[in-house]
């Protein structure tokens, strides 16, 4: 077979061309640290890489979720734990009003200070995060939750509860409505509430009771009313609700004053006047605002001597219970943001080892072996040199070297 001399000067190009290709492909990847330089260098690698690049971007997505998310929840952790506080000192402010020896200006003193702690209350329900959104205000995230016209608080928010993303299958709530916080506290003993008719002449103090047998529990409401005839006093219970006469013409006693029916038992000591009454009611939600609110109003009302003190007193009883359901209240809430951003810390774990999963995979899937590469250099240096030299001889070979 004849071969040209165009042939041999076209191939040994060729041969050169392919050789020094090989080589620079070979110099891209010990510059870049990469093996598979483009999706042809190794399709199935490349779309393995595609997928875990993919997985390992959501993961870093949640960990920004997970950021947010627990800088979210501890800002509503420390209002929530001012909120303690200032309940504790309305709750001392309390205390401290019941003391026989104030006067009615000491006691509208003391309502100016509570007056001051309510409004600074409400300051805190308000409390926006770094973005300006409203922690406790539900999905409506820009609505002030609430607002205060004297003693009266209302809530603008919604019942929603904010949630993120912060795992493949985990949605957390990172905000609570300012409802189930500050407003749907059960009142009296969370079961029923006690309290003493406003028109009350005697001395009788009713205590919040407690439940002695839950099966026997109606959800009724009950009116205990008190007769005094001829230094006698005995009392009725009928069952409003219901219309029924419980029991009547009950011998009353101040070393005997505890009161049972259906499932329910409390105290009434004192001495009640002919005609007083009492009322048992089921717990209904009152919020923290109402109650402090009506403490407020009860503080301007004159209390000194009778029957203002025992009246004041009963208020007093009512009041020192629902500000501690407040606090319980509010001490559930925080339990539940501990557990919360107790899970955002193991998913965040979690979260972080994925990661470094992730990155081996694709250094696996994508990184250059650099002493192979560099063995394979080296090689493809030697075989271009030959090339190069082999080329040279053979386009210099002519017959008129032999004539």
């Amino acid at each position: 077979m004849r071969i040209s001399s165009n042939t041999i000067f076209e191939t040994g190009t060729n041969l050169m061309l392919q050789q020094q290709d090989t080589l620079i492909k070979t110099q891209q990847q010990l510059s870049t640290g990469r093996r598979v330089l483009t999706p042809a260098d190794d399709p199935i690698a490349a779309a393995q890489a595609l997928n875990v690049s993919q997985s390992l971007s959501l993961n870093q997505q949640y960990s920004v979720n997970r950021t947010t998310a627990d800088s979210s929840l501890k800002l509503e952790e420390n209002v929530l734990k001012s909120v303690t506080g200032l309940l504790q000192n309305v709750h001392e402010s309390a205390i401290r009003a019941g003391s026989a020896s104030l006067t009615d200006a000491d006691r509208t003193i003391i309502a100016k200070e509570i007056r001051s702690q309510l409004e600074s209350l409400v300051g805190l329900t308000n409390t926006t995060d770094e973005k300006g959104q409203y922690l406790f205000s539900g999905y409506q995230a820009t609505t002030k939750p609430f607002t205060q016209s004297g003693l009266n608080v209302q809530y603008q928010g919604d019942q929603g509860q904010r949630l993120s993303q912060v795992g493949p299958s985990r949605q957390l709530a990172i905000s609570d409505p300012g409802t189930d916080i500050f407003e749907r506290i059960k009142d009296g003993n969370s079961v029923f509430t006690t309290a003493a008719n406003a028109l009350n002449t005697g001395t009788g103090l009713i205590d919040v009771g407690s439940v002695v047998n839950p099966t026997n529990l109606t959800g009724n409401n009950y009116e205990i009313s008190f007769t005094v005839t001829a230094g006698v006093t005995t009392y009725d219970i009928v069952n409003t609700t219901t219309a029924t006469p419980v029991s009547s013409g009950n011998s009353y006693t101040n070393s005997s004053s505890s009161i049972s029916f259906d499932g329910m038992q409390f105290s009434i000591k004192g001495d009640p006047a002919n005609g007083d009454k009492f009322t048992v009611s089921p717990s209904s939600n009152k919020s923290m605002f109402q109650t402090i609110g009506d403490f407020i109003s009860a503080l301007e009302k004159p209390s000194t001597g009778q029957p203002g003190g025992t009246r004041f007193a009963n208020v007093l009883s009512s009041t020192l219970q629902n500000i501690n359901n407040s606090l319980e209240n509010v001490l559930t809430k925080q339990s539940a943001i501990g557990a919360r951003l107790q899970e955002i810390d193991t998913l965040g774990s979690v979260g972080e080892d994925q990661e470094i999963q992730f990155e081996n995979l694709l250094s696996n899937l994508q990184d250059v072996d650099y002493a192979k590469a560099i063995s394979d250099l080296q090689r493809q240096q030697l075989y271009l040199q030959a090339a190069q030299q082999s080329y040279v001889k053979v386009s210099g070979l002519s017959l008129f070297n032999y004539i």
